[in-house]
């Protein structure tokens, strides 16, 4: 059994670990980016933004973006964007009250899915907090099968595929 200063050693050490073992994302390899404020109610007993949120800051960045420049229509539209896949690798904490940046960009435009890529940044930081990926398949809303991307949200998308 750990004692309470092993834990916090033990996690230091792995967050360490990660970093090394992964590319840390910058803000210039992202093309697109959308502001969000934590709020109170997002940090957790330890006093940092829970790990969960993050994917409803991911959900969020990306769900603006097809929203206001691919015409996603959320609410009558023939299509809706599903979640298949996502993750997400911490690298340092953020909490309320700090303001944040969630950048995006297309990794892979398939026929009917796409996969998003993003990264939490603090306000004017350069390094990324957090980095992830989240994965769309756009379906039909009636049927729930899976459709080609309509050309209005491929286009937005096409946009923000990096090489």
């Amino acid at each position: 059994m750990f004692a309470k200063n092993d834990n916090a050693v033990f996690a230091l050490d792995l967050a360490n670990q990660l970093q090394e073992s992964t590319l840390m994302p910058q803000r210039t390899d992202y093309p697109h980016f959308q502001p969000i404020t934590t709020r109170w109610h997002d940090n957790d007993a330890y006093g940092h933004v829970n790990n969960v949120t993050y994917y409803s800051f991911f959900d969020t960045a990306v769900n603006t973006y097809l929203i206001e420049v691919g015409g996603l229509d959320i609410h009558d539209g023939e299509v809706v964007g599903f979640v298949v896949s996502s993750s997400c690798d911490y690298f340092a904490s953020i909490a309320f009250p700090d303001r944040i940046e969630i950048g995006l960009r297309v990794g892979k435009l398939g026929n009917s899915s796409v996969q998003y890529e993003l990264a939490v940044f603090k306000q004017g930081e350069d390094e990324a907090c957090a980095a992830g990926r989240f994965v769309h398949v756009f379906v039909d809303r009636a049927s729930n099968q899976p459709v080609a991307i309509p050309a209005g949200l491929r286009g937005a998308l096409e946009r923000l595929v990096v090489q």
